[in-house]
């Protein structure tokens, strides 16, 4: 019984030397990498390099949410410019029975408004009913045409954080590899993985965050476009029941 019991403060005292031992050499590793790394300042560049192969999906979802918000910006920027005189000069016109001139008139603006009044205007003499049907259908259209490629920021808002996801199981991947290979466990083996799971991980929320930021800001726009739409609609149907009164 002693001598089981000598063995097992023998072997204790063994195991205790060797966790000691290990937690020292980690420790000097640990404290001769600490200076190199506080000496060495990572670049953005450097820092984005780190994030491996999945950066470059990432990099093409950012470009082509850059590329489509500024397009559609534009775009949507030109729709929303409509002239404060624009309504009473159509007014005008169609009070003094001179159709063609609103037609001319509208015929000179490249906005949707001045589209689908024109439309209502072409359907003067038909049924009130008709005409509103005719310039809703015109309003569809423009607002068909102001909403094209904005599911692609919806989309990439979407796949940008789960490429990010995916570059962080491709960083503990690695970080577990190189664990398991080397020799020696040292903080630079560690940081290896960590750097591709945390550098992937942001990139894909911050260019997700931008192209929800993106699609939210221009249906703002749409919507400020559709309201000047619906209004010159409800003026000029107004302007046609006036002489019923």
């Amino acid at each position: 019984m002693n001598n089981f019991i000598l063995f097992l403060l023998q072997s204790t005292e063994t195991a205790v030397t060797s966790v000691a031992a290990t937690a020292n050499e980690i420790a000097n590793t640990v404290a001769a990498e600490a200076p190199k790394a506080a000496n060495q300042p990572t670049s953005l560049l450097d820092l984005l390099t780190k994030g491996g192969v999945i950066m470059i999906p990432i990099a093409i979802l950012l470009i082509g949410a850059i590329y489509v918000f500024i397009e559609r910006f534009i775009t949507i920027s030109k729709a929303g410019k409509v002239d404060d005189r624009f309504m009473n000069v159509v007014k005008d016109h169609i009070a003094n029975g001179n159709i063609q001139a609103a037609k001319s008139y509208c015929r000179g603006f490249n906005h949707p408004v001045a589209r689908v009044v024109e439309k209502g205007i072409d359907r003067i003499g038909k049924p009130i009913k008709d005409i509103e049907r005719s310039m809703e259908n015109v309003a569809k259209l423009e607002i068909y045409k102001m909403e094209r490629w904005l599911n692609i920021l919806s989309i990439i808002a979407g796949i940008a954080p789960m490429f990010g996801f995916l570059g962080t199981i491709a960083g503990m991947l690695k970080l577990f590899d190189e664990v398991a290979s080397a020799n020696v466990l040292s903080i630079g083996t560690i940081a290896g993985g960590i750097n591709v799971k945390m550098v992937t991980s942001a990139a894909g929320l911050m260019v997700g965050i931008l192209a929800f930021v993106f699609y939210n800001s221009l249906n703002a726009m749409i919507d400020r476009v559709v309201n000047k739409i619906e209004n010159s609609s409800f003026e000029f149907v107004d302007l046609l029941h006036e002489p019923s009164h």
